[in-house]
């Protein structure tokens, strides 16, 4: 989260089709709800909102999903016992209030699937997963405003549009953009669940779940599917949307072994940065990339080195080098990948003592 990140105008369609989410849940958890009970007339307002929800929920209910239409799934849901029924309940209106996790005596936040039967828990997970995987990408029933559509609604392909468009640092389409978590470019972006959807299902379409990073921050290798609280607790944890980071990281360089390290602006934050840190695996990636950018400057100089001497010109002096240098600094743009480690770098370079050292390595003395 090392650059802003912000709700988007389509968000409230989002926030929307999770309502609808819940609206389903609430249907099948219904004690009086049986399997018979699951047809479209039963989903009539006030049961779902308007005609063009009930209509698509409908449809939805009705695709095919892993070889069992979700109307099966829907099904097994209704019948469960109403003791299931009421612990399926409480875990949903837990889970969907996931801003009061970040709000002072938050509720005890579930670190475990619901105690209903493994059917039960399997049944609920395919639903709520199809929202995003079917759902989503073929399109909701709602415009950006989140006002219920028949055509034309909010699908992936829009999502992800309209977040690049909202993050874009410079606004021309042919710039190169950055990954708002770690800072670097934006390649082959992927929308990742912040909170794990496998785990909390339920939160597969919610706005302030989503956000698309790099493909290396998605990485299985970096977060992929790491949990991001501590047991339940997300006190000591930074979220994209309802706790960012907001300019909290620091990055400290140590020119002597060439690295980088996040630290904390803020001694409250310290345990918020280590753990953002070990998530995404910041120090150690910016640490990758301070040494390639040491390594090209040390290139430029020692290439226009060699075209001096060819010149038979006489080699660079201290003032020289710290001339170059600066330049360097005044040329970089908080628009562009790796802005921060880049400055960093900079601002290294620029010690006296390195400037003395850096001519020495770069043979130049």
């Amino acid at each position: 989260m090392l650059k802003p990140i912000h709700h988007l105008s389509c968000s409230p369609a989002l926030g929307a089709c999770q309502r609808l989410q819940k609206q389903l849940v609430d249907w099948l958890c219904d004690a009086a709800v049986g399997p018979a009970d699951i047809n479209q007339a039963n989903l009539f307002p006030p049961r779902v909102a308007t005609q063009i929800e009930t209509d698509w929920l409908w449809t939805f209910l009705d695709k095919i999903e892993t070889g069992e239409n979700l109307l099966a799934r829907a099904e097994t849901l209704a019948a469960m016992s109403a003791a299931d029924k009421g612990v399926l309940q409480a875990w949903v209106n837990t889970v969907s209030d996931l801003a009061s996790q970040f709000q002072p005596n938050p509720p005890a936040w579930p670190v475990a699937s619901p105690a209903i039967s493994k059917k039960a828990w399997a049944a609920f997970k395919v639903l709520m997963e199809a929202f995003y995987e079917k759902g989503l990408r073929s399109g909701l029933p709602y415009a950006d405003d989140g006002t219920p559509i028949a055509k034309g609604g909010v699908d992936y392909a829009h999502f992800l549009k309209t977040f690049r468009e909202t993050h874009r640092l410079k606004k021309n389409p042919d710039a190169r953009e950055v990954c708002v978590l770690c800072g670097g470019p934006l390649d082959q972006p992927q929308v990742d669940h912040w909170i794990n959807k496998g785990t909390y299902p339920l939160l597969s379409v919610c706005a302030v779940n989503l956000l698309p990073g790099c493909g290396l921050c998605n990485s299985p290798s970096n977060k992929g599917q790491k949990q991001v609280h501590s047991q339940g607790s997300f006190a000591e944890w930074f979220h994209p949307y309802l706790c960012h980071v907001n300019d909290g990281i620091r990055l400290d360089y140590d020119v002597r072994t060439r690295s980088i390290s996040a630290s904390a602006t803020n001694p409250a934050d310290v345990n918020k940065v280590a753990n953002l840190d070990h998530l995404l695996n910041l120090s150690t990636r910016w640490t990758r990339e301070f040494k390639a950018e040491y390594i090209k400057q040390q290139d430029v100089l020692l290439h226009r080195e060699k075209k001096r001497k060819l010149n038979q010109q006489p080699g660079h002096t201290h003032n020289e080098i710290l001339a170059h240098i600066q330049t360097v600094q005044g040329d970089l743009s908080p628009s562009e990948p790796h802005h921060e480690v880049h400055s960093a770098l900079v601002l290294a370079l620029l010690d006296q003592a390195r400037l003395a050292a850096w001519q020495t390595e770069l043979g130049l003395v």
